[in-house]
């Protein structure tokens, strides 16, 4: 799960990359294990939001929205 912590991390990370400074290559690291967890925790709540989605049909009936083979 991203903490409101990690994304406070993400965006310190992404503004210190952007200065002459850098960033040093644990921190470039750091950085790519904290996108990738991002990345992961917003295609997880995508999905359980597709999972509970419904179409509702012009008769009244309700489909679920199912997964694409």
């Amino acid at each position: 799960m991203i903490t409101d912590e990690k994304v406070a991390r993400i965006n310190e990370l992404a503004r210190k990359s952007r200065t002459a400074e850098g960033l040093t290559g644990e921190e470039k690291a750091e950085q790519a294990a904290l996108r990738r967890e991002y990345v992961e925790a917003v295609k997880q709540s995508l999905q359980g939001h597709l999972d509970n989605t419904v179409i509702l049909r012009p008769d009244g009936t309700k489909e679920k929205v199912k997964r694409k083979q």
